[in-house]
C-alpha cells in the first residue's frame, strides 16, 4: 500500500517532489522519484512496506524496457509467480510488484485479469512509449488524473495533483457532487476542477503528445455471473472455502498484521477466519505469524458503544484485545488534519475510524484486514429486503419468511401485508407491479432480467451506490494512519459467487446474511452469529454537539471565515444550528443534520483552503 503520482510533460521536478511529499501519510517508509527526461515522463512512489520490505522491493521499479509506480497488493502473487517461472521468467525480488511487471511482460493489458486483490497503477513502456493504467475490479484503491497546459497526471489522492494544475479551484461539480453524496465516488467528477476520478475495473493508455484519456472496461461482474448449483448446504461449504481462502492470502505480509474489530458478524469472521489460519502451520504461503491483535473503537456511554460484542469475539478466539476510547475532545483537536487527509465530503465525521487506525500503527502493525462489503453482498441492511417478493410475487409461504425476517431483525410489529406495502413504498406501486406480472410484462431493467430484483438492488449498491463511497472512505481513514485495509470479502471470487446465489441464501430462518451466518458458524461463537442487532461504525453526534463539541460549534458559526464560506448558506446553516441547541431533547438524527449542513464548510476550512496555498 503506497502513494503514487505521476507525469507526462513539461513539470518542474522539484515541484513534482513537493507534490509528491503530500502523499507522506501514504507510504511513511520511502520516497523515489523515476525520471525519463527523453520523454518527458516522471513517475513517483511514497512506500508503505508491507511486502518484501528490502530495497530490492523499492519503487518505481525497472524491468527492462518498462517502470512501474503501484499503489496496492497483488495477493495472488506467490501463485502467479510459480506460473511466470515455469514460463522461464526470472526474479530478483520477493515483491508482489515485480509480479505485476512480468506479468505485463507475459499477457500485455490482459495480466489484470490475472490478479487477485487491490490496486492501481501505471507501467511506462519505454519502447512503444505509452503508459499503461490500471485500476482495481471495484476500486478498492482510488486514482485521479488531469490535465493541465503542461501535460497529463494521475495519482492517488487529489492533494498530490492539484499543486501541478495550472490553478486550484472548486469543481463546476461541486453542488452537484454535495448533493449525490452516495453516487459521486462512481462518476469521473471531483471537489477540484479539472481532476477527473480514473473509474473502477478500467484500463487505459496514455503517451506523449495524445490530448485525451480513454478508459476501457475490463471488468463487468454481470458477465462473470453464473447459476449456482447444488443444495442449501453445498452453497455453503462452497461460501465457507472461498471466504477462508480470500482471508489466507490476505495474512500474507512480511510485517505484523491484526484487524478493526466491532463485534458484528462482518468483522467478527474475518477475525474468526484470520483465527483459523493463524493456528495452523502452513508453509511456503508468506502467512504473518503475528496476526492476534484486534483493535476496538468504543464509545462509552453512547448507543454506538459494542465492546461487548467485541470481548466476546476476543476472548472466544483467544486474541489480544486493544479497546480505544473515543474522545470527543481529543476530536476537535484533530478534525482540520483528519478532514486534510479524507480530502472528500461525507454524512459522518472521520475521527473515529481514523482514529483506531492511528491506534493500530502506534503498536507497530501495518496491515489490517477488515469486514467491509458483506452488507452489499448479503443484504446487511434489510432496506433492501422486499425485493425479494418481486421475485416470488405469488408465493404466500415466500411472502411470510421475507416479512418475518424484517421483523425479527428490526422488532417491527407491523402486519406482513402492510410491511410488503411498505417495501412497495405504496398500495399504488404494488398493485402497478402485480398487475403488470399478471399481464406477463417483463421487467425493463436489464440487471433485473439478469440477477432478479433483489440481487439487482444489491448489485446496484455494490457497485454503484453505497460500496465505492465506502471504499474509497476506509482508504483515506487507513491510509491517514498509513496502515493498508484489506477486504476479504472484496475477493472477486466471492463476489461473483455471491451474486449467483438466490435469494433464499442470504435471507433464512429470521436471518439476513444467512448463508455467512452459517459458514462461519464453525469457528465463531454463537452469541455473535446469531446476533441480530446491528450498528455501524460512526460518530455520536448529538452526545458530542451537545457535550464536548458545543462551545466549538457556537464559535465556529459565528466566526468570520463562517459568515464568508463560499460553499454554505452561513446564515441559514447557523440558524439551523442553533436551532438545534434549542431542543431539549435532540435526537440521534439531529445530530447528524447538524454535521451534514457544518460538513462543506468544514471540508473548505480544512481542506480546500489549506490546498489553495500551495
Amino acid at each position: 500500500m503506497c502513494g503514487i503520482l505521476g507525469s507526462i510533460g513539461l513539470f518542474e521536478k522539484e515541484k513534482f517532489k513537493k507534490a509528491l511529499s503530500q502523499l507522506a501519510h501514504r507510504g511513511p517508509d520511502g520516497e523515489s522519484v523515476w525520471f525519463d527526461d527523453a520523454h518527458q515522463v516522471v513517475l513517483g512512489h511514497r512506500r508503505l512496506s508491507i511486502v518484501d520490505i528490502s530495497d530490492s522491493g523499492k519503487q518505481p521499479m525497472t524491468d527492462s524496457h518498462l517502470t512501474i509506480t503501484y499503489n496496492g497488493e497483488i495477493y495472488n502473487y506467490i501463485e502467479l509467480k510459480k506460473i511466470l517461472q515455469d514460463k522461464g521468467h526470472m526474479f530478483k525480488s520477493t515483491s508482489d510488484t515485480e509480479v505485476i511487471l512480468k506479468s505485463f511482460q507475459e499477457w500485455g493489458t490482459q495480466c489484470v485479469e490475472k490478479f487477485n486483490g487491490m490496486w492501481a497503477f501505471a507501467i511506462w513502456n519505454k519502447n512503444t512509449r505509452r503508459l499503461f493504467i490500471a485500476r482495481d475490479r471495484f476500486g478498492v484503491k482510488p486514482l485521479f488524473y488531469a490535465f493541465s497546459s503542461k501535460g497529463f497526471l494521475f495519482g492517488s489522492e487529489m492533494k498530490a495533483i492539484a499543486p501541478l494544475l495550472d490553478g486550484i479551484q472548486l469543481s463546476s461539480d461541486f453542488n452537484w457532487c454535495l448533493n449525490n453524496i452516495y453516487s459521486y465516488e462512481t462518476s469521473d467528477k471531483s471537489l477540484i476542477q479539472g481532476i477527473k476520478r480514473f473509474p473502477a475495473g478500467h484500463i487505459a493508455e496514455y503517451g506523449p503528445g495524445d490530448k485525451a484519456l480513454a478508459p476501457k472496461k475490463y471488468w463487468e461482474t454481470l458477465d462473470r455471473i453464473k447459476e449456482e448449483t447444488g443444495n442449501y448446504q453445498q452453497q455453503v461449504e462452497n461460501f465457507r472455502n472461498l471466504f477462508l481462502d480470500a482471508c489466507k492470502i490476505r495474512m500474507r505480509s512480511d510485517v505484523k498484521i491484526g484487524t478493526s474489530l466491532s463485534g458484528g458478524l462482518d468483522s467478527s469472521a474475518v477475525a474468526a477466519a484470520m483465527s483459523f489460519w493463524g493456528n495452523q502451520t502452513i508453509k511456503n504461503q508468506n502467512i504473518q505469524s503475528e496476526w492476534q491483535n484486534a483493535f476496538v473503537a468504543t464509545f462509552k456511554g453512547t448507543y454506538l458503544d459494542e465492546r461487548d460484542y467485541a470481548e466476546e469475539v476476543i476472548n472466544s478466539l483467544k486474541l489480544k484485545g486493544h479497546f480505544y476510547e473515543m474522545d470527543a475532545v481529543d476530536g476537535i483537536e484533530k478534525l482540520d488534519s483528519y478532514l486534510w487527509y479524507f480530502e472528500e465530503l461525507f454524512l459522518t465525521s472521520p475521527i473515529p475510524m481514523t482514529s483506531i487506525y492511528k491506534a493500530i500503527k502506534s503498536e507497530g502493525i501495518s496491515v489490517s484486514l477488515d469486514g467491509h462489503g458483506a452488507d452489499e453482498l448479503l443484504a446487511g441492511y434489510g432496506h433492501n429486503m422486499f425485493n425479494a417478493v418481486k421475485d416470488e410475487p405469488f408465493n404466500v409461504s415466500s411472502i411470510k419468511e421475507i416479512a418475518d425476517t424484517f421483523k425479527k431483525m428490526h422488532g417491527v410489529s407491523k402486519s406482513d401485508i402492510e410491511l410488503v406495502i411498505d417495501g412497495f413504498a405504496g398500495k399504488k406501486n404494488m398493485l402497478m407491479f402485480y398487475l403488470r406480472k399478471m399481464l406477463q410484462i417483463s421487467p425493463e431493467d436489464e440487471l433485473v432480467k439478469k440477477l432478479g430484483y433483489f440481487n439487482a438492488a444489491l448489485y446496484q449498491e455494490f457497485h454503484y451506490y453505497i460500496l465505492p463511497t465506502l471504499l474509497r472512505n476506509y482508504d483515506r481513514y487507513s491510509m491517514a494512519g498509513s496502515v493498508e485495509v484489506r477486504m476479504p470479502f472484496m475477493d472477486y471470487r466471492l463476489v461473483t459467487q455471491s451474486f449467483s446465489l438466490p435469494w433464499q441464501s442470504k435471507l433464512r430462518k429470521g436471518f439476513t446474511k444467512a448463508i455467512l451466518r452459517d459458514a462461519i458458524e464453525p469457528f465463531l461463537s454463537s452469541k455473535i452469529v446469531r446476533r441480530k442487532t446491528k450498528i455501524g461504525f460512526s460518530t455520536p453526534f448529538t452526545d458530542w454537539f451537545t457535550g464536548p463539541w458545543k462551545k466549538f460549534t457556537l464559535d465556529l458559526v459565528h466566526s468570520e471565515s463562517f459568515n464568508n464560506s463560499s460553499v454554505i448558506d452561513s446564515q441559514m446553516v447557523r440558524e439551523s444550528t442553533q436551532k438545534f441547541f434549542r431542543k431539549k431533547e435532540p435526537t440521534a438524527t439531529d445530530g447528524l443534520e447538524v454535521w451534514k449542513d457544518l460538513m462543506p464548510y468544514l471540508w473548505e476550512k480544512s481542506f480546500y483552503k489549506k490546498l489553495k496555498t500551495f
